[in-house]
């Protein structure tokens, strides 16, 4: 009976420290928990300001002190946008300026990372230093340049002269070499032993291989054109040129003043092409980020 006894109270004694372990784990899960809604509240305040103050008529856009909500619901500055500027063709624009750079960044950046990670020739290492190098150039030092070439070709208010000059691009050139690199070369020489060709190889064993790493290219690529203001404002003078983010800088009111909420309309407006592609794709770009971290 003593014997059962203090099996009991070890057995209690035990399920004691254990449920004393299992505390701090909850707690530090909860804390991670609020952290992140914290953290989310923080990032997400901003859009919900731009979504809001788009409904908001101008009299609650310029009431103090400001409100989030507003409270007459108007779509007005909708309307605004598109009578103030040729806000349709900026969209376009925008799609086909993002749109044709992503395409042709991924094939140029493709093609050269594949040269420089699979390839042996002679000044490779030099060339992969220089591109490298270039990274650290600011890309303001080189738009003076730029902007003469391209305005020497006639480019100027054209969609070659906005897209030509970002067809390569360093970083994904070394990206997509560095992702090349892990990718095993067993596959490489199978081919050339049945007597692929290095097209083919490139074409049909390590493209198909690269998708996570071109899928995770394309959306950095894609988003950070998108949202570009220097380059479509340097580079085209019409209007009807323009994309969204250059063409909202030309939005002006009675005295210069800036009307808010219209602006905020423009600016709701584009954000949600690229929040829906992500919704779209954000499974498989969680899936390509990780997986090009992987070796």
């Amino acid at each position: 009976m003593t014997s059962l006894t203090t099996r009991s109270a070890v057995v209690a004694a035990r399920s004691v420290r254990a449920s004393r372990r299992r505390r701090p784990g909850r707690t530090s899960t909860v804390l991670l928990l609020v952290a992140a809604l914290a953290a989310s509240a923080f990032v997400l305040l901003p859009i919900a300001i731009i979504a809001f103050t788009a409904f908001k008529p101008v009299s609650e856009v310029n009431a103090y002190p400001p409100t989030l909500l507003p409270e007459a619901w108007t779509l007005d500055n909708f309307a605004a946008i598109f009578d103030e500027l040729p806000f349709g063709r900026l969209i376009v624009n925008s799609f086909v300026f993002a749109g044709g750079v992503t395409a042709f960044a991924l094939v140029f950046d493709s093609l050269a990372a594949y040269a420089l990670a699979r390839l042996d020739f002679r000044g490779s290492r030099v060339l992969l230093i220089a591109i490298i190098a270039s990274l650290m150039i600011p890309f303001q030092a080189t738009l003076i340049p730029i902007y003469q070439l391209v305005s020497d070709l006639g480019w100027v208010n054209t969609y070659a002269g906005l897209i030509a000059p970002r067809a390569a691009d360093a970083f994904g050139i070394f990206f997509l070499r560095q992702f090349f690199l892990s990718l095993p070369r067993d596959l490489d020489n199978a081919a050339r032993l049945d007597g692929a060709s290095e097209w083919r190889i490139f074409r049909s064993v390590v493209l198909p291989n690269a998708k996570p790493a071109l899928l995770t290219l394309a959306i950095f690529t894609f988003v950070n054109n998108w949202n570009d203001l220097l380059w479509p404002l340097v580079f085209t003078t019409d209007a009807e040129m323009g994309t969204i983010t250059s063409g909202l800088t030309l939005l002006t009111g009675p005295g210069g003043i800036i009307p808010q909420g219209v602006m905020m309309a423009g600016s709701l407006i584009a954000v949600l092409p690229l929040a829906i592609m992500f919704l779209l794709v954000q499974r498989r770009f969680i899936e390509s980020v990780a997986s090009t971290g992987l070796k």
